[in-house]
Order: C-alpha cells, then sequence, then structure tokens
C-alpha cells in the first residue's frame, strides 16, 4: 500500500492529482472489486498527464521520477522555506521531513511492473527514459529545468533516506522553492480570488557590461544592491534621466547578477499601487532579497496613486520589513507633475509650499538617486563601435560611424537605444 496519505510537511501539492490517481492505482490494481478498464483509463490519463508536465516545463529522463521530484521543489512548507538559502537546518521538523522522504524514496522505487501486468499495458517503459525536442519548455530556464532532471536522477539512486534529505537540502539552498524561488522576476495580478503574485517566466538576458558606459551610475546603483543582498542597511533607489539611457536595462542587469543570491524583482505598475501591503505580506517572511520594481514612474496631476506608494515606502505604522526594496525607473527627477500655478500666489489654495512639498514628498523617500543622462557625440559612437564589436559587425569604422550618425538623427537622436537599434538593424541585414 502507498503511504502518501501519511504524508506530514509535504501536502497539498500543485498539480497533485496525477500523484494521488497513480497511488490509487497503484493499490487497487487488480483487485477483483474495481473495473479493469477504468483503471486502465485512469492509467493512460495518468501518463498522459506526465508527457504534457514534460512538454510544458522541458523535463527528460525517468518522467515519474521528474514529476516526484517537481512536487518536492515546488512545495512551500516549513522543512523547504526553512531551507532555502541557509540549506542544512536544525530542529524537530528535520524528523518531519525524514518521515515524509522516507514515503517519497519508495515511490521512487516502487515497482511499475507489477501494475502493468494487472493492467495488461506497457507504456512505463515509453515514459522511463524520455527524450525531448530542443526547444520545449517555457516555465523554466534551462539552468532549472537542467537541475531538476539531475536532483530527479539523484533522488532516484540514492541508498539511504539520508543522502536523499541531503539533496534536498542543497537544492533548497542553491535554488529555494516554490515560485519564488526557481523564478527571477514576477508580476502582480488582482482577481475574485486576491492578489497573486505571479512569475514571468520569459526574462531579457541582460547584464550589467551589456549597458556601455555611464560607469558611475552602475557602481552607484551596485553599491546599494550589494549592500541589500547581503543584508547591510540600503535604500530604495530612483533611476532617472533621459529616455533610451538604460535605465530599464541596469535593473535587468542587477536581477541577473545577483539572482544566485537570492534576488528577485516584482514589476508593479500604477493602478496595482494599493495592492502593494498584500504584496508585501506574502513576501516579508522568506529567506530572499525582493525589489519592487516600478518602469517609467510618473504621477499627472489628477493621479493619485502616488500616495498609496508613499505610505508603503515610509510613513505607515508597520516598518517595511528589511527584505524589500523599492526601485523605480522616471523620465522625471520629481515623479509628480508639478505647474507653476502650485508656485503662484493666485492659486485657490493659501498654503502653496504645502502644495509643493506634498508633490515632492515622494522623490524624498527614495535614498538613492541616479541619474541616467543622453551621451554626446562622442559617447555615442563609442556605443556604437562596443555594440559592432559585440554583435561581429564587419565593417569599416568610418562607414559604421556615418551610418550611425544618418540613423540617430531619423530614429530618436544620441541614446544608447537608438545605438542598440542601429545595430539591430545591420544584424537583421547581414542575416
Amino acid at each position: 500500500m502507498t503511504r502518501i496519505h501519511e504524508l506530514i510537511v509535504y501536502r497539498n501539492f500543485e498539480n497533485g492529482q496525477i500523484l494521488e490517481d497513480m497511488a490509487w492505482i497503484f493499490d487497487h490494481a487488480g483487485s477483483e472489486y474495481y473495473n479493469e478498464e477504468d483503471l486502465r483509463g485512469l492509467y493512460y490519463e495518468c501518463i498522459h498527464g506526465l508527457v504534457d508536465l514534460a512538454g510544458t516545463y522541458g523535463f527528460e529522463g525517468n518522467l515519474w521520477h521528474t514529476y516526484l521530484t517537481y512536487l518536492l521543489v515546488n512545495n512551500e512548507n516549513a522543512f523547504s522555506t526553512a531551507s532555502e538559502i541557509r540549506g542544512e537546518i536544525s530542529g524537530s521538523i528535520n524528523e518531519l521531513a525524514y518521515h515524509d522522504f522516507e514515503i517519497f524514496k519508495e515511490l521512487y522505487d516502487f515497482d511499475f511492473g507489477a501494475v502493468e501486468k494487472a493492467l495488461e499495458t506497457s507504456c512505463y517503459a515509453m515514459i522511463a527514459d524520455y527524450k525531448g525536442s530542443d526547444d520545449q519548455g517555457k516555465m523554466f530556464n534551462k539552468r532549472i529545468r537542467d537541475r531538476i532532471c539531475e536532483l530527479s536522477r539523484r533522488l532516484g539512486s540514492t541508498e539511504s533516506i539520508d543522502e536523499f534529505k541531503k539533496d534536498m537540502s542543497e537544492f533548497y539552498k542553491d535554488f529555494g522553492v516554490g515560485k519564488l524561488g526557481l523564478h527571477k522576476a514576477f508580476r502582480v495580478a488582482h482577481d475574485e480570488d486576491g492578489v497573486h503574485i505571479v512569475p514571468i517566466t520569459k526574462i531579457a538576458h541582460v547584464h550589467l557590461s551589456d549597458l556601455v558606459g555611464y560607469e558611475a551610475a552602475k557602481k552607484k546603483l551596485i553599491d546599494n544592491t550589494e549592500a541589500f543582498v547581503e543584508g547591510r542597511p540600503a535604500n530604495n533607489c530612483l533611476l532617472f534621466g533621459d529616455a533610451g539611457t538604460g535605465k530599464s536595462t541596469s535593473i535587468k542587469g542587477i536581477l541577473n547578477e545577483y539572482y544566485d543570491r537570492g534576488l528577485r524583482i516584482i514589476e508593479v505598475y500604477k493602478h496595482q499601487f494599493q495592492d502593494l501591503n498584500e504584496v508585501i505580506a506574502q513576501i516579508k517572511n522568506r529567506n530572499y532579497r525582493f525589489i519592487i520594481y516600478m518602469d517609467d514612474l510618473s504621477f499627472e496631476e489628477f493621479e493619485i496613486e502616488y500616495k498609496y506608494l508613499k505610505a508603503v515606502i515610509e510613513g505607515g505604522l508597520e516598518r517595511k520589513p528589511d527584505n524589500i526594496l523599492i526601485y523605480a525607473t522616471s523620465n522625471r527627477r520629481h515623479l509628480v507633475r508639478e505647474t507653476f500655478k502650485d508656485k503662484e500666489d493666485r492659486d485657490e489654495e493659501l498654503h502653496t509650499n504645502d502644495t509643493v512639498q506634498e508633490k515632492l514628498s515622494l522623490v524624498y523617500r527614495f535614498g538613492v538617486t541616479i541619474y541616467f543622462g543622453a551621451p554626446d557625440k562622442k559617447a555615442f559612437q563609442n556605443i556604437v563601435r562596443t555594440l559592432a564589436e559585440k554583435y561581429h559587425i564587419d565593417m569599416p569604422e568610418e562607414e559604421l560611424l556615418l551610418k550611425a550618425n544618418q540613423w540617430e538623427l531619423n530614429h530618436g537622436g544620441l541614446s544608447g537605444r537608438t545605438a542598440q537599434q542601429f545595430i539591430d538593424y545591420l544584424c537583421g541585414q547581414k542575416a
């Protein structure tokens, strides 16, 4: 008899229906009390589910083992969340986890031969060494997918429960657990069931070194983020300046640089600021460092969402958790649009200075502000040369710079974005 009903720590699995159905088949295959055709149909349905999961996540090898591993790496419980980032832990929770791993070890070692003989099927062999296509699996990045498949092979061949538990603890330390552990970036969704943090599965693989120039700005951003990741005091950060100068690229580069050290990013839009307290409640007790990221942040006079943001950053009764910072990018230095009317005595409001201070108070809550200015002609040409070398553009420098100058005159002026678009154009022509 399978013992999944005896699990204590590992319960309430996402996509756990296959496990329940398979356990029921294991326990009742060959029984004269159940219709053999119904059992066989349920078995084929489970095999279909394993193959479907493999296609979604790019799993290979023994699909029964990769499925069990998928359940283990996604289940957020007292043991897995305590182990994330820290690895081996102490306390009674280890005994409870050990008990559950004994049951999982039995599932890994289960002999499908007797079941398939009773059901007169032979499809297990087709999923015991499954080979996927190269382009499948869009839910995990390749590194995570490969590590899960590797962990599956190790768990399937472990000699003891101690070894099984050690492998799981090491995985939680290296990659974390659940959606927050296995993904880099997230967005916020709000439906009738409440506020959800949803993984973003396709992330631009840019690095800070891809942003040519802006060394002082990048260093300021790196120093603040480094302090945050290491648990030292750090500030909320505002990146402002001209369009196309690399503000958003810098944020993406920071994510890719520090993901392995527990950094995660949650992208939030203006209309979702009222959900910020719920988002923070869901992440404040996790062993990761979270940057709440707001791109192209600015407010018109009639927009009041900035008041939610002010309260979250600093001003509410509850202190913002130490594992959360807010990074924002904007083309505006002062974020909230001001007019001369705000400062003129003929305004209907008597205390005009109060109006100005109310609108400036948001930017004052960002302890670090970093300016990204448009490059001059010389800096723009240096960006073009660097990108051309990176993308292997074979063209005389004089011709390259002449074409780049012609391009920027018709495509938005001097900026890093314009230079990248020009190089992309040349790469397309070369192809």
